[in-house]
């Protein structure tokens, strides 16, 4: 059977992926180091919006193997894979679980991120709806929920490895190079031009709604009143 090389990974999601390891890098780093760094770290995650708005949009409008429907992990498939029928070079079955639990998770990392604030001098965008007993509900969770994210990045990472050295099937060029050898499938296609426009532009909503720009401004404080003596 001849194999040949084929596109699996478009370039959108070769940049949302690697663009996504560095960003979780900084706000990991930037959010455990704090001080001076934590406004950095709202501005990161206003990133990390713009990013995961990106990757919903783009899993929708994307190539072949970058849409959702295209690696769901349905039983039917989970049970394809574990009985070794699975056949398409993309997310297989597990690996579509961890990338879910992951998109899912970040989203859960932002939002409470959004409305939190550390009782000194930062708060997030959206605080000033969520009101200060709620904000402090989710920085507790948010505070507590990044330990989940190392676990589920340490997984896939483990997941990679495996991969690579004992099943060698390389997962980290094809997502450098966009192709991979294969003998069953067909190249990716679709996400044009049209197609990533309108993901960048649900992305930049994205980004523009978590700001909270659209927020009326906070009431001004009254002047303090002057004693007459």
């Amino acid at each position: 059977m001849s194999i040949q090389r084929i596109l699996v990974w478009d370039l959108p999601t070769r940049v949302f992926h690697w663009a996504l390891v560095v960003l979780l890098v900084a706000l990991i780093v930037s959010g455990k180091v704090g001080g001076g760094l934590i406004d950095w770290h709202g501005k990161l995650g206003l990133a990390a919006v713009g990013l995961l708005g990106f990757r919903l949009a783009w899993g929708l409008l994307g190539s072949t193997y970058a849409r959702f429907a295209t690696f769901f992990p349905t039983p039917a498939r989970l049970r394809a894979y574990l009985r070794g029928e699975w056949k398409e070079p993309g997310h297989n079955p597990l690996g579509a679980l961890s990338v879910f639990a992951l998109l899912a998770l970040l989203a859960l990392q932002i939002a409470t991120g959004l409305a939190g604030n550390d009782d000194i001098a930062f708060r997030g965008p959206l605080f000033e709806l969520a009101g200060k007993a709620l904000s402090d509900r989710l920085t507790g969770f948010h505070k507590l929920s990044i330990n989940l994210l190392f676990i589920l990045v340490a997984l896939h990472i483990a997941a990679i490895l495996f991969y690579t050295h004992v099943r060698k099937n390389d997962l980290i060029k094809p997502m450098i190079t966009g192709d991979k050898a294969h003998p069953h499938a067909r190249p990716a296609s679709g996400g044009g031009l049209a197609a990533l426009i309108v993901a960048l532009t649900f992305a930049a909503a994205a980004v523009y709604g978590a700001s909270g720009a659209w927020l009326p401004p906070p009431p001004a404080s009254p002047p303090a009143s002057t004693p007459s003596w």
